[in-house]
């Protein structure tokens, strides 16, 4: 994507009120308005709020958002000239339901209260297979106490990926630590039983994999 495409995106972003764009003080700070407050302040009801990490261009936030408009979605990530088409799409089609953070994953503590969230998606994350980074998967013990602290107690994670090794070492460690794995799947569109949610939902890379024939993975777990 050009330079111009991007800055024009960034500045469509500022005028999008399902954007919100914390400034590394808020971050840092302590002083995010909205922490706590995502139902009150921003989507003026009390329904169970779902979190995107890494959404992308937005696309399972959005079409999650449709599916279910008993709950709230909120999809993040660092990149906002992504996510700028799911915003605008939302935008376009009415679905009030749906908004989208800018920041680091690594801060998502500084914008949610404790128990605030009652589902986090994971979808396609880089896998990281260097074996020095793996502190950046997104799976690692160090993010799953970060969620641990924003989920309700009964909360739930879902990771979809096209990564088998990143599903291996996520089944390994959430076995190894004692967490609840409550299903797992390495290939759901080829075994039966999917959940609906997972299969029905295909964003433009994931059509991309299935056309290669590369196997989609789905493993849903609680954090003890």
């Amino acid at each position: 994507m050009g330079s111009k495409n991007k800055l024009k995106r960034f500045r469509e972003n500022e005028t999008f009120a399902n954007v919100i764009q914390p400034s590394r003080e808020e971050a840092m700070g302590g002083n995010f308005g909205l922490k706590g407050k995502w139902r009150s302040e921003h989507f003026k009801n009390e329904n169970p709020i779902v979190l995107e990490l890494g959404c992308g261009k937005g696309e399972y936030s959005v079409n999650l958002a449709k599916k279910y408009s008993e709950k709230n979605f909120i999809g993040i990530d660092i990149k906002g000239a992504r996510f700028w088409r799911g915003a605008k799409t939302a935008l376009e089609e009415g679905i009030p339901n749906v908004a989208f953070l800018r920041t680091q994953i690594e801060w998502i503590e500084s914008f949610f209260a404790e128990n605030e969230v009652d589902e986090i998606w994971i979808t396609f994350p880089d896998p990281q297979i260097k074996y020095k980074r793996t502190k950046h998967r997104l799976t690692n013990a160090e993010f799953l106490k970060r969620y641990k602290h924003i989920l309700k107690e009964d909360g739930v994670v879902h990771l979809k990926t096209d990564s088998e090794f990143m599903h291996g070492y996520t089944l390994g460690l959430l076995h190894g630590a004692g967490h609840e794995v409550q299903y797992a799947n390495h290939h759901v569109y080829k075994n039966e039983g999917s959940p609906e949610e997972v299969t029905s939902i295909q964003t433009f890379y994931e059509q991309q994999y299935l056309e290669q024939d590369k196997a989609i993975t789905y493993i849903r777990f609680k954090i003890k």
